[in-house]
């Protein structure tokens, strides 16, 4: 599969490693270039620095033809507009942006953006790990 991600942080650089261990084409990019540090050292993908919201640095990062298209930045807004640029411009098949803040998630989910919130997974995650007994000390 053929995938374009955009934020180079600490998800963005180990899904993009993870991706490219299963032999995946991974383009990764950043307005960074010292965020590409977090990459393996193996990574056999592109590390291209550029604006995921700039349509030349997603051509230049293979969005054309791309499977998939993963927002992974700080930046909810960021997130958002490169998702919808993948998406609307490029027409990207599976786009994957995250949003911090669980409300704008649903509205952004409503409006056909496939958005994840990991202040959600992780509360819900939490909550089931309360809810169960502890593993006993080995």
């Amino acid at each position: 599969m053929k995938i374009v991600i955009m934020g180079c942080g600490r998800v963005g650089a180990r899904l993009a490693g993870l991706l490219d261990i299963e032999g995946h084409d991974v383009n990764i990019v950043d307005t960074e270039a010292y965020s590409f540090r977090r990459l393996p050292a193996e990574f056999g993908g592109n590390a291209l620095v550029g604006d995921g919201m700039d349509e030349d640095s997603l051509r230049k990062a293979g969005i054309e033809g791309a499977d998939a298209f993963i927002a992974l930045t700080q930046g909810d807004n960021r997130n958002v507009m490169g998702a919808q640029i993948a998406g609307h411009i490029f027409k990207v098949p599976r786009v994957l942006c995250r949003i911090y803040d669980p409300l704008r998630r649903e509205l952004f989910n409503s409006l056909g953006i496939e958005a994840f919130s990991p202040t959600t997974i992780f509360a819900q995650m939490l909550k089931e790990k309360l809810e169960t007994e502890p593993e006993e000390a080995k």
